[in-house]
């Protein structure tokens, strides 16, 4: 098949050139109605000696991981080829070689997947940004380097750039459904990060050194050892209290029960109320369940899944250790989307004959349809729209539970569009959420979430304004930080805009309460 000729750069000038190959302009990115955006900022300039600016002037891997002499640039080109020919070998790469090289061979470059991409969309429709653009460059690097050895145009200016154009995806394989062949562009994305990382050591630091390596070593993806996340505990347990009206203790480590529940560490920092009012509707509806305290399986996230296979492993394994030695009759997994996917889909592949592996959405509307706990959707009066978490919706395919559960309990929801399979991702996938150093969060909050920040407030339409609260549910705790993050970029926390997780809106109308969960948060 004949190469694609892209009309903003081609492949030699992103090989040679030494200027940043794009720049971003505020008045060329797709409208937000409402909006009060701060202005575009340069990158400081110092940042260029050590880090990768040469792509779009932001930084996703935030290692001082620039070449500084033609000897360490040998070496860079040298690892790189090792790690492509490891990726391209059927026993090095057993696990994703077939599906990544389908997606490699059959490419019709139609360019339907970048009409599905809402970061290129949002861009303005910039070139390097569609997930065509990406492969491309890729497809083009191996050709230059058939059997494993350098020719002329592969150079370090290329693998540097291909290194941080592999985090301008939030891997939510939006392009992959639209595809009329089925081209999955996200796994090309994900095995290009898989390549940087396994062969090269080279990842953003938020995804290994403090996330999988710190889960691994101290039981969470951002160092907090079971002792620290027992001050969460006591903190949630006092909330649970409140809303009793009377003590409460959550259930730790108790062995022989149905359910251990695993949830993000990321909604014990920054939503505790999320999991405060799943206790609360578990105790209420009779559930015998437990939490663990043992590392990693207070945290259900595996961020290998983003960028790396071995990770992967190592935190799946210990995922299913923990929940053997608590002899428990399932697992539950919380609102992480990324945790649905890889326990529910890639993991549980592996120990389907142990126990089940459930997300907690059909649960949840069980207990709501019938009717386990007394309701009255009248105390939800107010306007609520569902975000579709990619990693539930298109990669496990949970998609009724979660607007059943909102249609039956909330009297003004309404469904953004498009939505399900469909829905644009909330900008902080495939780890992009969690990457927090240097520029990056610009980007996350002003191209990655974009598109859903416009689908927020389209779907809240007439009641755009300061009197009435607002809530956008997302089962999943990154989505939840990522999009909060976003109205807060657009200015749009003005008009009382706020994401919560579905067991608050649920619990907030649960009859004979003492108070109302939304009332504490």
């Amino acid at each position: 098949m004949p190469e694609y000729i892209f009309n903003f750069i081609s492949f030699e000038e992103f090989c040679e050139v030494e200027k940043r190959i794009l720049r971003l302009r505020l008045s060329e990115l797709s409208h937000v109605p409402f909006s009060e955006e701060p202005e575009l900022q340069e990158p400081n300039p110092e940042w260029s000696e050590k880090y990768v600016t040469e792509l779009d002037g932001y930084i996703a891997i935030d290692e001082p991981w620039k070449p500084q002499n033609e000897e360490e640039e040998k070496e860079l080109v040298e690892r790189f080829l090792s790690g492509l020919r490891k990726l391209l070998d059927r026993e090095a790469n057993w696990t994703f070689l077939q599906p990544l090289m389908l997606s490699l061979e059959y490419c019709a470059r139609c360019q339907t997947c970048s009409e599905a991409c809402p970061i290129y969309v949002s861009s303005g429709r910039k070139e390097i940004y569609s997930p065509l653009f990406r492969s491309e460059m890729f497809r083009k690097i191996i050709r230059e380097t058939k059997g494993g050895k350098r020719r002329g145009r592969l150079t370090v200016k290329a693998i540097l750039r291909l290194a941080e154009l592999a985090y301008r995806c939030t891997l939510c394989r939006r392009c992959t459904l639209a595809c009329p062949l089925g081209i999955d562009n996200g796994l090309i994305t994900r095995e290009i990060r898989k390549l940087f990382s396994q062969e090269m050591g080279i990842a953003p630091s938020s995804l290994h050194m403090q996330g999988s390596v710190q889960q691994l070593v101290d039981g969470t993806s951002v160092g907090f050892t079971p002792i620290v996340m027992e001050d969460f505990v006591r903190e949630i347990e006092f909330m649970v209290s409140q809303v009793l009206g009377r003590r409460y203790y959550l259930p730790v480590d108790v062995k022989g029960v149905d359910i251990l529940l695993i949830h993000s560490v990321a909604d014990y920092i920054h939503h505790p109320e999320t999991i405060a009012a799943m206790a609360i509707i578990f105790e209420m509806a009779g559930y015998e369940w437990t939490l663990s305290s043992k590392a990693p399986a207070l945290d259900a996230v595996n961020y290998g899944m983003w960028y790396d296979d071995i990770q992967l492993a190592r935190i799946a394994l210990s995922h299913v250790k923990v929940a053997s030695e608590l002899d428990v009759e399932r697992i539950v997994v919380g609102e992480s989307g990324h945790a649905h996917s890889t326990l529910l889909t890639t993991s549980e592949r592996f120990f389907v004959e142990l126990f089940p592996v459930e997300s907690y959405l059909p649960l949840l509307w069980k207990i709501v349809r019938r009717r386990e706990i007394k309701f009255d959707a009248d105390l939800n009066d107010f306007p609520v729209t569902l975000h579709d978490p990619c990693y539930i919706t298109r990669f496990t395919g949970i998609i009724k539970p979660q607007r059943d559960i909102l249609k039956d309990v909330c009297p003004q929801f309404r469904e953004m569009k498009p939505s399900g399979v469909k829905n644009y991702c909330c900008g902080g996938g495939g780890g992009l959420a969690v990457i927090n150093t240097m520029n990056f969060p610009d980007f996350r909050a002003r191209i990655a979430s974009r598109l859903k920040v416009k689908q927020i407030v389209d779907a809240f339409n007439s009641d755009v304004s300061e009197k009435v609260q607002k809530y956008v549910c997302a089962p999943c705790s990154n989505c939840k930080m990522t999009i909060n993050h976003a109205l807060k970029h657009f200015g749009l926390n003005r008009f009382n805009m706020k994401c919560v997780g579905i067991p608050e809106i649920v619990l907030n109308c649960v009859e004979n309460v003492e108070k109302k969960i939304l009332s504490i948060v």
